[in-house]
């Protein structure tokens, strides 16, 4: 072959750290991530509310919430579903009736996506893009209707504990800012059947 001319047929492959790495690397990694959030947890909560307006006000509740996984899911790589019920309500629903104080949500990871049958902040199912900081954490984007959320989840002391923090904008104005402690109960049980 004269010199300077490629050959069309003897192309080597490229190196390995030239590849993209892999979508399915990826979302089974996030699949392993949410496994190792399926149990039941309790919840302590507080809730600071910073409405433009308004007095600030700091809220304490303290919730119970099981995750579970389906075998087949109907949609996406996987599904959840997430049961939530008050164990000390310390007024917080008296205060604020426009939480629900207990109810049942489905969600499908769907790549990078994590589509649920409710909203955080109204009950229209709504979409989530994931990020994943590392190996424990992942963040949660959520836009709709007039809210954007932010949502950070951390696995801490070898799944045992989880510390989330969540901020709300509504209409581009800081609103509502919260820390959740959580603490493995129960670990999960078997997956569950379709969603009906």
């Amino acid at each position: 072959m004269p010199p300077g001319r490629a050959s069309l047929f003897l192309s080597a492959p490229p190196p390995p750290h030239t590849v993209p790495p892999s979508r399915i690397r990826l979302d089974s990694s996030l699949r392993r991530w949410f496994s190792r959030n399926l149990g039941l947890w309790r919840s302590r909560r507080l809730y600071f509310f910073t409405d433009p307006g308004e007095p600030e006000e700091v809220l304490r509740v303290d919730m119970l919430l099981r995750v579970e996984s389906f075998s087949e899911p109907v949609e996406g790589d996987a599904a959840y579903r997430f049961t939530w019920w008050p164990e000390q309500e310390y007024d917080f629903f008296e205060k604020k009736p426009r939480y629900v104080p207990s109810g049942t949500m489905e969600a499908y990871l769907c790549g990078h996506q994590l589509r649920r049958s409710r909203g955080y902040l109204c009950g229209t199912p709504t979409k989530s893009q994931i990020r994943q900081v590392d190996e424990h954490e992942l963040m949660f984007e959520s836009h709709y209707q007039e809210w954007d959320i932010l949502e950070h989840i951390r696995l801490v002391d070898q799944d045992r504990y989880r510390s989330r923090s969540i901020h709300s904008w509504r209409d581009g104005s800081l609103v509502l800012a919260e820390i959740h402690h959580e603490i493995r109960l129960e670990k999960a049980g078997a997956p569950l059947a379709e969603p009906s």
